[in-house]
């Protein structure tokens, strides 16, 4: 059973967080995050979730936090954006590299410089290689179901989980949620427990020095070196895909709502022209198809709703059929293209799909994208592909050139 609720994103995300049970929360404030833990704090301070509530200096002591907590054996919690991410990036290395369960919502921001406080996906991209998996939500619905997933994952894998939504676009933005029920929630999570074991009575140093080569141990026991615990965060990434799916399957099977895919679609199965993106411009272009089958054109959207593990079998199947593919993403990999695109390429090189493909960079900086600008922009693609020279292209939508 749930309770349907109009409220933002970010009342979601602290709404999924007080229904996990989460026991520490790390607190630092930056737009557009800022309401989550505000959020929060007001559940701590009136009872309703028992939780020690940390207020830091800063967004990488809230991440210190969140790792020492993690260790010990508690439910951690945080969420930031932007630059408040990036300061955090040297701590979401050792949380990776620890194998602490912590989950985090990134609200999607644009960074500097210059400076800008709306939306983009630039920040949490730039963070896709430190080893914790990422998750993108197209709603407040996905966003409330996604970071209660989000436990049950980190903590079957022993990784960290990243869940990203826009900033403003959904942040701020007031939807209909449907929020589960505690004890529904309770059932699907079991209790957190840790990998390391603090005591008196077991002394030990916690990620010390590690050298390249292998090493006996006090005990004469042949320990891994560095390069085999990157290989075991590897492992577990990769055994994530498993789990993501699992994790959806179950959740969905208690909701209703259907979580069993790494990828969500709409009008795909005869579709011939595949739009691709994360979050909420993948959504908007929902309305973009429609306008496009309205004028003749089958087309179809395939939404990517986990980017690290990166779906890549899933996209194959997805895109096996496409005559042409549009990858619409908020973030540009500098000297190169954007990030989602050069990994769908990666997904397909050596497969028979050798479909033109279009790289469309948008709304970077909270700049606007309407559903009849990606329609135009498509159309614009697609009469482009008919040359041979033209079937790999970047465009910037809505930018002087």
């Amino acid at each position: 059973m749930s309770k349907t609720i109009i409220m933002t994103g970010n009342t979601a995300a602290a709404t999924a967080a007080r229904l996990c049970r989460v026991q520490v929360i790390a607190a630092y404030p930056i737009t557009p995050q800022t309401s989550v833990t505000e959020t929060l704090s007001q559940y701590v301070e009136s009872g309703e979730l028992p939780a020690q509530y940390v207020r830091v200096e800063s967004e990488h002591s809230a991440m210190t936090v969140c790792i020492s907590a993690s260790t010990v054996g508690a439910r951690a919690f945080t969420s930031t954006s932007s630059h408040g991410l990036l300061y955090m990036h040297e701590q979401l290395h050792w949380a990776a590299g620890s194998r602490l369960p912590i989950v985090m919502c990134c609200v999607n921001r644009g960074v500097g410089a210059p400076w800008s406080i709306f939306n983009d996906q630039q920040d949490s991209i730039a963070q896709r290689d430190t080893g914790w998996i990422q998750l993108y939500c197209r709603n407040n619905q996905e966003i409330i179901d996604t970071v209660i997933q989000a436990y049950r994952i980190a903590e079957e894998v022993y990784a960290p989980v990243m869940v990203c939504y826009d900033g403003f676009v959904l942040s701020h933005t007031m939807m209909p949620v449907a929020v589960p029920q505690a004890d529904m929630v309770d059932s699907y999570l079991s209790p957190y427990r840790p990998h390391t074991i603090l005591s008196p009575d077991n002394v030990r140093n916690i990620n010390p020095v590690m050298f390249a080569v292998l090493r006996k141990n006090s005990a004469g026991v042949l320990c891994d070196g560095y390069m085999e615990m990157r290989y075991k965060l590897q492992e577990a990434l990769e055994k994530a895909r498993e789990v993501i799916v699992e994790a959806g399957r179950k959740y969905s099977e208690l909701t209703g709502r259907d979580y069993r895919e790494m990828l969500w679609s709409y009008q795909d199965k005869d579709a011939e022209i595949i739009l691709t993106g994360m979050g909420s411009i993948a959504s908007e272009a929902t309305v973009a198809v429609d306008m496009l089958r309205e004028a003749g054109i089958k087309a179809g959207v395939v939404g990517i709703r986990v980017y690290r593990p990166f779906p890549r079998a899933e996209v194959q199947k997805a895109l096996g059929k496409a005559k042409a593919i549009i990858v619409l993403e908020k973030d540009i990999s500098y000297g190169y293209e954007g990030a989602l695109c050069s990994d769908i390429k990666a997904a397909l090189y050596g497969t028979a799909i050798n479909a033109p493909l279009h790289n469309i960079v948008a709304g970077l900086g909270g700049r606007d994208v309407k559903a009849s600008e990606i329609c135009e922009a498509v159309k614009k693609s697609l009469a482009e592909m008919k040359g041979q020279e033209s079937r790999f292209k970047t465009h910037w939508l809505n930018c002087r050139q």
